[in-house]
């Protein structure tokens, strides 16, 4: 094994991509950007779709660059790929798309959310651990299927994004098990396929494979030459599971982990799963490790609040700078008396999130912002009451006092977030300056590579010179 390891990280969000290269030496990891570009979905007609071309023409933009960076000589053991959860592709046997990528906030979903709501979805729950949610992949594909049956003649494969991607890597179709998770229709008990949730949602099995653990081998890169050497690595497709893996826990489990970005995923490491009535009224959503273990979370909207409201603003932040400048003025306001639902289904996909917030604060006869400050201060405060009822609902179901909130991804750099989480939450908030889905994703190909022994002595080596800061709860 050569002194440096050289590994590269695609690691696609909903509202930006990027491609990291990892450069592993001496039990020390090291970042470099090689190329980072926007993402968002797109309407035509009544609904919204992912522009796949695109993003696949981003992805060997930046492993190309990464190649670039390497010193001479050295050659890219490997590549591994992570994206948000939920979205899928349907492919025939040639591994052609048969059917338009669609973005999970499309309101394709939303009848059959509502049926399902109003007939129980109790033993799906207990079937799979996941709660009804608009975005599950389960009414995605039961939409597919209802409103164009010839698909099931026409698909013979479903993956999601993380498995498509590697499918264009390597040539080899592969679900991997932590993106599986997200769907509604992994069997909570098992590392298999529900037949009680695929039958539900009148879904063909055929469509899908035995899920993969993470560490996957699935073959040299076939689609670009420059990276013939390196091998493609089914790494835990699912991001969030990834921000998991690259934050330091406590061995111990006194730990709440908090990966915040436009979703806030707040969650636990936990041998078994959470179920029954007090999980599903906190709508737990039992994901997986890569190693096949179990992710207890709570999906809380996040930053996608902000960012939308950022964009009715001409005065929007577009430096560090100018953001600090935004974070001061909004730290210098008081707390809002009154904090948003930050639940409001108004929220999920609004032509105008600011007409949004307006609309719920004018219902409530509550005054609203006057300026983005006021909106960021409201915002910021909204979301981490929501940490803090999640971290409350975690304690109380699983009987633990958590001792920390350990945060990563964009919201982590935003220090008031990270305090207001602290102070509605009551515990400290270590906050890690890293880009924590990349690192997991990273960690993941080295663990395959050999060169770490386990996620664990991977924690315990970047906990030594990771940086970090501490928010203490204020009263």
């Amino acid at each position: 094994m050569p002194s440096t390891l050289y590994s590269a990280a695609i690691d696609l969000g909903a509202t930006s991509g990027r491609v990291i290269l990892g450069a592993w030496s001496k039990n020390q990891l090291t970042l470099t950007e090689a190329h980072r570009f926007p993402n968002s979905y797109r309407e035509l007609g009544a609904h919204a779709y992912w522009e796949l071309g695109t993003l696949w023409h981003e992805v060997q933009t930046g492993l190309r660059k990464a190649v670039a960076l390497l010193p001479k000589g050295a050659k890219l053991a490997s590549v591994g790929v992570d994206t948000w959860g939920c979205d899928h592709v349907l492919l025939n046997a040639a591994g052609r798309l048969v059917f338009p990528t669609h973005a999970y906030r499309d309101n394709r979903t939303q009848a059959g959310l509502a049926a399902l709501a109003a007939r129980g979805a109790d033993h799906l729950y207990a079937a799979t651990g996941i709660p009804n949610v608009f975005y599950n992949s389960s009414l995605q594909l039961a939409e597919t299927v209802a409103s164009c049956p010839a698909i099931t003649q026409l698909a013979t494969r479903c993956l999601f994004l993380p498995d498509y991607f590697n499918f264009l890597l390597s040539g080899k179709m592969e679900n991997e098990l932590t993106v599986a998770s997200t769907s509604q229709l992994l069997d909570v008990n098992a590392p298999a396929w529900s037949r009680t949730a695929l039958e539900h949602f009148r879904i063909p099995p055929a469509w899908f494979t035995t899920p993969v653990l993470a560490g996957r081998k699935l073959g040299p890169v076939t689609s670009l030459p420059e990276l013939a050497d390196a091998e493609v690595i089914a790494v835990p497709g699912h991001d969030t599971a990834c921000a998991y893996d690259a934050m330091p826990a406590s061995p111990e489990g006194g730990d709440l982990f908090l990966s915040s970005g436009t979703w806030s995923l707040v969650g636990l490491e936990n041998p078994t799963p959470l179920l029954g009535p007090d999980a599903l009224a906190a709508r737990v959503a039992n994901e997986r490790t890569g190693a096949g273990g179990y992710r207890p979370l709570t999906n809380v909207p996040g930053l996608f609040l902000l960012e939308q409201t950022l964009l009715e603003f001409n005065a929007r932040p577009a430096t560090p700078k100018a953001w600090d400048a935004l974070i001061t003025a909004a730290e210098k306001l008081p707390v809002p008396a009154l904090l948003l639902d930050t639940t409001d289904a108004a929220f999920m996909a609004p032509k105008s999130m600011r007409a949004a917030i307006d609309a719920q604060l004018k219902k409530k006869k509550s005054p609203v912002p006057k300026d983005l400050p006021a909106y960021t201060r409201l915002i910021c405060d909204s979301i981490a009451h929501g940490h803090a009822n999640a971290a409350a609902n975690f304690e109380k179901m699983t009987g633990r006092k958590f001792r920390r909130i350990l945060m990563v991804g964009g919201g982590s750099k935003n220090r008031l977030l990270c305090q207001a989480t602290a102070d509605a939450a009551g515990i400290p908030v270590l906050s890690f300056n890293l880009e924590g889905t990349a690192v997991g994703n990273l960690a993941s190909q080295l663990i395959a590579l050999g060169a770490v022994k386990d996620l664990a002595t991977f924690r315990r080596l970047l906990a030594a010179d990771l940086k970090q800061k501490t928010y203490q709860p204020r009263a």
